[in-house]
């Protein structure tokens, strides 16, 4: 059985504006180039996997009917831009959370690896042929755990060790894919 190889994409900070607990279309913006980034990857033929915390759900910000309105009109937009998304993985955990289902340490809350393990398992990823971007430390190190060698960390900041500080999700686009950035 073929693996194939993914990129696997935080949400908040690298495909949309991180303004805080974003759980409404009205709030979501696209970050300049995350779209054309995700049309060059999926021509590329990258799966490309949504893994994202969050704790807003755990913090009753807002439901888990809300994240999954939101995800289905963001998963529109980009099937309308061409764009196709293997699948979206969320961890709805906090251990600070109000809502006792919700309020715990599991195994899927980044930087732990179970929302990659399972899409890797779901989609029959190649983790060593896959890539990871994130905006945060704990983004890297899940993508460490998973064994996703090549981890792009966007920030204006210093990397986590061992990734690759880039600016944008289209940047991460053109370097794994060999665009020359000064043409």
């Amino acid at each position: 059985m073929s693996t194939q190889a993914a990129v696997f994409l935080d949400r908040d900070g690298v495909i949309n504006s991180d303004t805080g607990y974003v759980s409404q279309w009205s709030e979501f913006v696209f970050l300049p180039g995350a779209i054309e980034a995700m049309q060059r990857l999926s021509r590329a033929g990258y799966a490309l996997i949504v893994v994202t915390n969050q704790s807003g759900i755990a913090r009753g910000y807002y439901s888990e009917q809300d994240f999954a309105t939101l995800t289905q009109h963001m998963r529109h937009e980009l099937s309308q831009q061409g764009v196709s998304v293997a699948g979206v993985y969320y961890c709805p955990h906090h251990v600070d959370g109000i809502t006792a289902d919700y309020r715990k340490a599991c195994s899927c809350r980044k930087p732990a690896p179970g929302l990659l393990l399972r899409a890797i398992e779901d989609h029959n990823i190649d983790a060593r042929r896959s890539v990871f971007v994130g905006d945060k430390a704990s983004d890297m190190k899940a993508g460490t755990n998973a064994g996703i060698a090549q981890r792009f960390h966007v920030t204006t900041g210093s990397p986590e060790l061992g990734s690759v500080r880039v600016s944008s999700l289209l940047q991460a686009a053109d370097l794994l894919l060999g665009v020359d950035q000064n043409s």
